[in-house]
C-alpha cells in the first residue's frame, strides 16, 4: 500500500482527490491500494451523497461564517471538518480482499484495523453503530464508503483538536441516529481524541502497512471532477 499525505489548496480539490484515487485504481487494470491523509486548512461542511442540505445543515450560519457546503461521493450523514480534524481515505482492492464486497464486512475490517492501531496508544476506542468510532460513549470518527467493481473507497474523520461547538452551530440533528447516541445533542455526543495529529498519522500509516510514499497524483482527474462535479451547485445542493 502506498501513502499519499497531501492536502490540496481547495476544499473542492480535496474531495475530488479521494474520488480520483478510486477512479485511478479502477482504471489501472491491476489491484491498487492507497492510504491518503489530509487536513483542511479552514472549516467546511461535507454532506453525504444522498443527504439533503436543507434538512441537515444550518445554511444561514454557514453563510455568516463563510463555510462552504460540499457533497462527497459516498453515503452517510453530514459532517463538519476543518483544522483539528484529520481526514483519511483508504482505497482497497476487492481482488485482494474479496470478502469486503459485503458492506458490513468492509465497515468491520477498516474500523477494527483502526481500533487496533489506537488501542496501542492506550485508548479504549470501539466501533459502534454502523460506522462510528468512539472513545467511551462519545464519537470522534464518522466514516462512509463507496464500492466500485474492483475497488472500494473508505474514508472518514478523526476529531483530535477540533472546536466541537462548530458542529452544533452548523448542523441540525441527523435524520438517522445510532441507538447508542440515546438522543444526545451534538455537544454531548462528540469528543476529541487525545492524540496529536502527528501521532494519529504515524499509527494509521503503521496499521495499513504502508510500503511506499507517493506524491504521484491523478491531477488531470482531480481537475475534471472539480469542474464537472465538486464546484457545481447542481451537485452540492442536489435533492
Amino acid at each position: 500500500m502506498r501513502l499519499i499525505d497531501v492536502t490540496l489548496p481547495t476544499s473542492e480539490e480535496n474531495l475530488a482527490l479521494d474520488e480520483a484515487l478510486l477512479d485511478e485504481a479502477e482504471d489501472g487494470g491491476a489491484p491498487c491500494e492507497s492510504l491518503r491523509l489530509w487536513e483542511p486548512s479552514s472549516p467546511m461542511i461535507v454532506v453525504g451523497r444522498s443527504s439533503r442540505v436543507e434538512t441537515e445543515v444550518r445554511e444561514s450560519e454557514c453563510r455568516i461564517r463563510d463555510i462552504p457546503i460540499l457533497r462527497r461521493s459516498s453515503g452517510g450523514a453530514t459532517i463538519v471538518t476543518g483544522p483539528g480534524c484529520l481526514m483519511y481515505a483508504v482505497v482497497l482492492s476487492l481482488e485482494i480482499r474479496p470478502a469486503l464486497r459485503a458492506i458490513d464486512l468492509a465497515h468491520r475490517f477498516v474500523l477494527e484495523t483502526i481500533v487496533s492501531a489506537l488501542a496501542g496508544a492506550g485508548l479504549s476506542v470501539a466501533h459502534r453503530g454502523t460506522s462510528d468510532l468512539t472513545l467511551g460513549d462519545r464519537k470522534f470518527s464518522g466514516n462512509s464508503l463507496r464500492i466500485r467493481r474492483e475497488h472500494l473507497l473508505y474514508h472518514g474523520t478523526f476529531l483530535y483538536d477540533f472546536p466541537l461547538e462548530l458542529i452544533s452551530m452548523c448542523l441540525e440533528r441527523p435524520p438517522r441516529e445510532p441507538g447508542y447516541r440515546s438522543g444526545r445533542a451534538h455537544e454531548a455526543f462528540v469528543t476529541n481524541l487525545p492524540l496529536p495529529g502527528s501521532e494519529l498519522r504515524r499509527r494509521l500509516t503503521e496499521a495499513w502497512q504502508v510500503e511506499d510514499i507517493s506524491d504521484d497524483l491523478p491531477e488531470k482527474r482531480v481537475v475534471e471532477l472539480v469542474a464537472t462535479k465538486y464546484s457545481r451547485r447542481e451537485w452540492n445542493y442536489r435533492r
